[in-house]
């Protein structure tokens, strides 16, 4: 069964066991490097975009109209980008529970031959930390990821959107 649920589930349990291997893992509450330092606007699924909708949807209209700003806005920031869902006095995620999958597997998932992504983390690697990791196959998320529909970058899911 490919649902976004299992997913989730899936990504979450390769992540926790890293994370309890490795009581001083960077990825954590705080940590919101790879929230403002995004290479690309961000793509999701279908399957994604409709939970995320649901999130921005449960967010008090001022909180969803900033975000709508910066969503727009995307278009035209330079790289990197900062995700508009990054709050950014606190640095925490204002849609944690309905975040994309690329959010979730950030920092524990490597798609082979390119790299580790954060940098905090790729430092840590080359100085031979993280040995013993046994990182997630993010070659096997992406393929779970196209049976659960088309994908379009953030800011087209947006623009279709009745959240505007």
């Amino acid at each position: 069964m490919n649902t976004i649920a299992q997913l989730h589930a899936d990504i979450e349990a390769r992540a926790t066991a890293i994370s309890q291997d490795y009581p001083d893992w960077l990825c954590r509450e705080g940590c919101d490097g790879c929230c403002k330092r995004l290479a690309a606007i961000p793509r999701l699924t279908a399957t994604e975009w409709a939970l995320l909708q649901q999130g921005l949807t449960a967010l008090p209209n001022e909180q969803l109209q900033t975000i709508a700003v910066k969503i727009t806005a995307l278009a035209d920031q330079s790289r990197p980008i900062t995700c508009p869902m990054l709050n950014s006095a606190t640095g925490a995620c204002q849609v944690y529970a309905h975040r994309p999958v690329a959010c979730r597997t950030y920092g524990f998932y490597v798609q082979r031959d390119l790299g580790l992504y954060c940098n905090d983390i790729e430092a840590q690697v080359t100085a031979g930390k993280l040995a013993e990791v046994v990182w997630g196959n993010h070659d096997a998320i992406d393929h779970r990821l196209a049976a659960l529909g088309e994908a379009h970058d953030l800011t087209e899911w947006f623009a279709q959107s009745h959240l505007q």
